[in-house]
């Protein structure tokens, strides 16, 4: 991601299906290229996390992550659920993009970084504003 050799995303996923707090796991299934897209839910008292939500780079920008938001605001409300927050990363605009457009347009925390620079390919944007202060994502 943003041009950098990619983590093993499947890493830890058998110990989050062992969560105990995991309220739910939904997949995309397509029907001649199977699973699609997953979302999960947890659950912190009345709040619901959604995490985490994943469409194949095939089948971004076709409605699957919307639906898959969809489903899951279903179920948060079937069980009582007061809101859902979800954590993009600041630096994924698509993300942001699509979640705004879905409703989730509340600003509920933020989550500082202090770079320490022993990543100096790692390059942050400049232009975030936030209560009048610059911030890099």
């Amino acid at each position: 991601m943003y041009g950098e050799p990619a983590d093993d995303r499947g890493e830890g996923f058998e110990e989050y299906l062992t969560r105990l707090d995991l309220s739910g796991l939904w997949v995309a299934d397509h029907a001649d290229d199977g699973v699609i897209g997953l979302v999960g839910l947890t659950m912190r008292g009345r709040v619901g996390v959604v995490e985490p939500i994943v469409v194949t780079v095939s089948h971004r920008h076709k409605g699957v992550g919307r639906k898959l938001l969809r489903h899951v605001a279903n179920e948060a409300k079937k069980r009582n659920m007061t809101t859902l927050t979800i954590s993009p990363d600041s630096r994924n605009v698509d993300a942001i993009r699509s979640l705004h457009a879905a409703g989730y347009d509340v600003l509920s925390s933020v989550e500082l970084t202090l770079d320490l620079g022993r990543h100096p390919q790692e390059r942050h944007r400049e232009g975030v504003e936030l209560h009048d202060m610059q911030f890099r994502s």
